[in-house]
């Protein structure tokens, strides 16, 4: 049985890197993925409808989560993937770099969450991805800005699992290693010591696997966390 076929799942950054191979994975089980993200125009192709979405403005974060729920009425899954990443020691690190990761790794993701959420509940259905980090529960150097944004989001989702637990909603927090993505091309980890060479990270579609394995469980399963590393 296709447990995603028709299902309306609406996916944050979506254009490219973790995002893109999320959306593309759950278009090929059959689901209808809505994607956001800065880059994308505004439109449909049949596979994806696309709204186009800077998720630190909140005018054009509200636009797209009430065009959501006119389109679409409540989804059935969100994935809250868009991020930023900042490698950087904390006394080189200004306040608003630290702000930036803050607005984009945990406003953004609460305020998406909080638009859609509500309508969900009253569905009596539903289910939250959350994209988190190795660095929301494991400390690194040059991680201040990330890690604090990343560690406030796993907050977030265990707060969120107590709050509505017995609604009908799940919420899966998936906490992914070094995965090999564009985010790293500015800091070139190949050659940098205690950093995992690009070719033994994951693999964007090693995180997609992860979050359709929660999708797809029966609906007696909940799956609070997955934790996934290079081997």
């Amino acid at each position: 049985m296709n447990h995603l076929a028709g299902k309306v799942a609406v996916v944050t950054g979506a254009s490219r890197g973790i995002g893109r191979a999320i959306s593309s994975r759950l278009a090929g089980v059959g689901a209808t993925v809505v994607r956001l993200a800065r880059s994308l125009a505004d439109g449909e192709d049949g596979q994806y409808y696309d709204l186009t979405c800077d998720l630190t403005d909140p005018v054009l974060r509200n636009r797209a989560t009430e065009e959501v729920l006119a389109e679409f009425g409540p989804p059935h899954i969100l994935v809250n993937n868009a991020g930023g990443f900042l490698l950087r020691l904390f006394e080189e690190t200004s306040v608003e770099e630290f702000e930036e990761q803050v607005q984009l790794n945990l406003v953004a993701p609460f305020a998406v969450t909080r638009a859609l959420l509500p309508a969900m509940r009253s569905a009596g259905r539903g289910h939250v991805v959350t994209i988190g980090s190795v660095s929301d529960h494991i400390a690194f150097p040059e991680n201040a800005a990330y890690a604090a944004s990343k560690y406030g989001l796993r907050g977030l989702h265990e707060t969120l699992a107590a709050e509505y637990k017995g609604s009908g909603l799940k919420l899966t927090l998936v906490s992914p290693g070094a995965t090999d993505t564009g985010l790293w091309d500015a800091f070139d980890p190949d050659h940098r010591v205690g950093f995992t060479p690009r070719e033994k990270m994951l693999k964007v579609e090693d995180v997609a696997e992860a979050v359709l394995f929660a999708l797809i469980q029966p609906s007696r399963v909940q799956i609070d966390e997955i934790r996934l590393g290079p081997a």
